[in-house]
């Protein structure tokens, strides 16, 4: 099978970037078999980092389990927003994890980070295991902070958390390859998004170093809600805008604008 086939092929699945997926798949099955199975799996509507094991994110490969949710460009506003302020030794979590691609991006530009990634499902958990752990991080199973020994309580220097913010309508509006092979867990914010936003802001100040931050993943529409969720659990809340990656993030501290 040549290329031009396997373009031909997914676009007439609906893939608007059929050279690219392409081009991975090709560089991803070592038999004409192998790429069958795995081209028939990607016209099926599967996620293209699930059909090939590995996504990439902010130059760095994450391998990538079924049933994980997949990492995002846009969520590359949390690691260029998040190296602010670490040096090596700083204490950093990753919580809402998946496959970990936050805590990976993170300890790759900045060797020495006392990692740690925490998740509630037990597949993302297995998966953040393989990306992080040889990294030398900790990877956690439990709900938001409560999968934290109590050792890091007053520690953390950077809380990072992409947590779901999918308002609970609009999770029938999202693209099948998300919303059929995505855990609804990592996906399902509440009826307006920003549940798990509040609920991680009202615990984050026990788990904050003087000076700490916390910083969560949300859309345009929503860092308003974001804003506020920060601002009932005491924190000082800022908006943070990467038009490259179509990231928006607020992160915040018990200082001036999360300082």
């Amino acid at each position: 099978m040549d290329e031009a086939e396997i373009v031909a092929r997914l676009r007439a699945a609906g893939s608007v970037f059929a050279e690219d997926e392409a081009s991975i798949l090709l560089g991803s099955a070592p038999t004409p078999d192998e790429l069958e199975t795995k081209l028939v799996r990607r016209v099926a509507g599967e996620p293209l980092e699930v059909v090939v094991g590995w996504a990439e994110f902010c130059g760095q490969r994450i391998l990538v389990d079924p049933g994980v949710f997949v990492p995002r460009v846009r969520t590359g506003v949390l690691v260029r927003e998040g190296l602010r302020g670490l040096e090596p030794g700083s204490v950093v979590v990753d919580l809402c994890c998946g496959t970990g691609a936050v805590a990976v991006a993170l300890a790759a530009r900045l060797p020495g980070l006392e990692l740690y990634a925490a998740d509630i499902e037990p597949v993302a958990v297995a998966c953040a295991r393989r990306n992080v752990e040889p990294l030398g991080g900790t990877v956690l199973a439990g709900d938001l902070l409560d999968a934290l020994p109590t050792t890091l309580r007053g520690r953390v220097d950077l809380l990072v958390v992409n947590a779901p913010y999918v308002p609970t309508d609009a999770i029938a509006l999202m693209p099948p390859e998300a919303r059929d092979h995505e855990p609804r867990v990592a996906l399902d914010g509440g009826t307006d998004g920003v549940d798990l936003h509040r609920r991680v802001s009202a615990a984050a100040g026990d788990w904050l170093a003087p000076g700490g931050r916390l910083l969560v993943e949300t859309s345009v529409r929503q860092a308003a809600l974001t804003a506020a969720a920060f601002r009932g659990g005491g924190l000082v809340p800022r908006a943070v805008r990467d038009e490259d990656l179509d990231g928006t993030a607020v992160v915040g501290g018990r200082g001036v604008g999360g300082a």
